[in-house]
């Protein structure tokens, strides 16, 4: 898919065998379109299926990267886009900690997956995001409670290019059984109308992927 804000239709990346299932995506494409929020819908792998062009638009200022575009893979972008804070609000704690924890269940899930393993090598890479992976992760999830990895219900910081909207979304995840049985998830991040007293907001560059994850606290040797 194409990255770029608003103007067509969002399309079915990835059409499965069944006449009948890539009928359902396209139709259901289009009831993404109508959604003037930004949706997606993503595989096991976090591989982008359908991304309408409200999702399109928020991350359309986002440089672009070679393996970690939002609408080609969306935990890549969380995880490992230098750009990923300039959107994600409190990018650490409240959207690369809940996906890692969301990631480490995949793994469980699906451990011989090629796509995960290939993230899993990318966290690997990284000594910061490997040691929280491997031992900061549990450690938080201790702190900050199970509510804290969930996304359905949770409400986030979010940055929009778009000043009429604030600085946090909902999250809401709503998956019909047709695409849960096709192996597939839909997310719509619900934005909120700004404040008008609100000051005028200037998003904070993001750092560099080895500086992420400052909020796990350092584990002693």
């Amino acid at each position: 898919m194409a990255f770029q804000a608003g103007g067509q239709r969002s399309q079915p990346r990835c059409l499965p065998e069944s006449p009948e299932a890539r009928a359902y995506l396209q139709d259901y494409a289009t009831l993404l379109e109508a959604v003037p929020f930004p949706s997606v819908v993503f595989d096991h792998r976090w591989d982008v299926v359908l991304a309408n062009s409200a999702f399109r638009t928020l991350f359309s200022g986002v440089a672009s990267h070679p393996t970690a575009m939002p609408c080609d893979n969306f935990l890549r972008f969380v995880l490992f886009h230098p750009d990923a804070g300039t959107v994600l609000g409190e990018h650490e704690s409240n959207w690369c900690l809940p996906m890692l924890a969301h990631f480490a269940a995949a793994v469980e899930r699906h451990g011989q997956d090629h796509g995960l393993q290939s993230i899993r090598r990318d966290i690997a890479q990284d000594p910061i995001m490997e040691a929280a992976y491997r031992d900061g992760l549990p450690h938080w999830i201790r702190a900050a409670g199970p509510h804290a990895v969930e996304h359905d219900g949770a409400v986030r910081p979010l940055l929009h290019p778009d000043p009429r909207w604030g600085t946090d979304c909902r999250v809401v995840g709503e998956t019909p059984k047709t695409l849960q049985d096709m192996g597939y998830s839909r997310l719509t991040l619900v934005m909120r109308e700004a404040r008008r007293s609100a000051p005028a907001r200037r998003p904070r560059r993001a750092r560099h992927a080895a500086n992420h994850l400052s909020v796990v606290p350092e584990l002693p040797a």
